[in-house]
């Protein structure tokens, strides 16, 4: 019943990428996969697979990989993806040796990858349970560890349909779950998985504090900000556009805004610089060292730079939860400045012990989001006692790398 679904989405995928690109994408990174393996898998080799679904997870297992590249240079990586929004941005990465789509999880595509590649371990980050991967590595002898993991009784292990179709029986292939809190422990628990789980936390705090070690200065960007006040919202949608874009426009001109969209297509753009009339608006890719710093407004209209940007705000919005959910809080609140969301937040761990933390602040509509950035950029107070919370749960919360090397990675000789 498995693989008959996996060929289904197969066939279902072919007809959509007929009209979407994205879609479009995906398939032919799945059909092209084969041939990048046969041409640059070393036969001679030994490889640590690590499988990432999107760039979230990517993020979460960098440092692991960046951890392995360091201290055990005797292996080489092999990094695959399922969705284009991780492939696409980091083919080019070079932390890994072979970057590709992983194949569609059928039988025939299982015995055709481990043909071309056999890996000494695997690495899957958070949510990736590929049923017929994962038993041809029970098969092979590779041992496979979850990272950074989290359960919740409304998945498919935990239901009764899931233990009648079989599929709870996937996670007996799994050698170690290191998971992101005790609850994931104590429903592995029921389903008699207790002696292979180890509560290590998020590796994404380890990403964040490495981040912010390596962030390089950006001399435009502190060249704008100068000695003013500065608003940085980061993936903004437009539903977090419509609450901080009017907020800043009640301001005087003693604070600044920069604005890193999630979109960065040029109707996006134009809009948000619509809706600035009256303040003078600069794009990143049109800032130079002599008109910069008169700008009232930066938008990143650009990738890559969000996580450096953080460290020159004072207060910052993360969005995206208006929507689908937030994006990535932890990359802001390493640098020890408040955090505001919107209210669609509920699954995202970090988000809820943030929040609990006071480092974090959850806004529903104007008139609330008003308020709450009010008080943080007066109430001195206020302020320092969210931003000492930000730092000290990153802070209190890394570690989860070291945990998971010590009991996976192979020791030197």
């Amino acid at each position: 019943m498995y693989s008959f679904a996996i060929y289904l989405y197969m066939i279902v995928v072919a007809f959509v990428a007929i009209f979407n690109k994205r879609a479009r994408k995906l398939a032919v990174g799945h059909r092209k996969a084969f041939s990048m393996l046969k041409r640059q898998i070393d036969k001679n080799a030994r490889y640590i697979w690590f499988h990432a679904a999107s760039l979230g997870e990517f993020e979460q297992g960098r440092p692991l990989m960046e951890r392995l590249r360091r201290e055990h240079p005797e292996y080489k990586i092999l990094l695959t993806f399922f969705s284009p929004s991780g492939y696409e941005v980091r083919k080019d990465w070079d932390g890994a040796d072979v970057i590709c789509y992983l194949p569609l999880d059928t039988p025939t595509n299982v015995s055709i990858f481990f043909h071309y590649v056999k890996p000494e371990m695997l690495f899957l980050i958070k949510y990736e349970f590929w049923q017929n991967y994962l038993r041809g590595c029970r098969k092979r002898g590779i041992p496979v560890y979850s990272v950074s993991s989290i359960f919740r009784s409304s998945q498919v292990f935990f239901r009764w349909y899931g233990r009648m179709a079989g599929y709870t029986n996937v996670l007996s292939c799994i050698t170690h779950f290191f998971v992101q809190n005790e609850q994931s422990r104590e429903l592995l628990a029921t389903l008699g998985y207790t002696d292979n789980v180890t509560v290590v936390g998020d590796t994404r705090f380890d990403r964040v504090l490495d981040i912010r070690r390596a962030a390089k200065p950006l001399p435009l960007v502190e060249k704008f900000a100068g000695v003013y006040t500065v608003f940085v919202a980061g993936s903004s949608w437009p539903p977090d556009e419509a609450l901080f874009i009017p907020w800043y426009l009640s301001k005087g001109s003693d604070i600044k805004l920069i604005i890193a969209p999630h979109m960065i297509g040029e109707d996006h753009l134009r809009d948000i610089e619509s809706r600035l009339q009256g303040r003078r608006v600069l794009r990143y890719t049109a800032a130079t060292e002599s008109n910069v710093a008169d700008a009232d407004v930066l938008i990143i209209d650009c990738f890559g730079l969000l996580s450096s940007i953080y460290r020159y705000g004072h207060l910052a919005m993360v969005g995206g939860g208006f929507g689908a959910g937030i994006h990535n809080i932890p990359e802001a609140a390493v640098y020890g400045i408040p955090v505001l969301i919107g209210p669609n937040n509920q699954n995202f761990r970090e988000a809820r012990y943030l929040l609990e933390a006071g480092a974090c602040f959850e806004v529903h509509d104007a008139e609330d989001f008003n308020r709450t950035s009010d008080l943080l950029l007066t109430d001195n107070d206020a302020y320092a006692r969210a931003a000492a919370a930000a730092r000290n749960y990153i802070g209190n919360n890394a570690g989860a790398t070291d945990a998971i090397c010590q009991l996976t990675f192979p020791k030197k000789s």
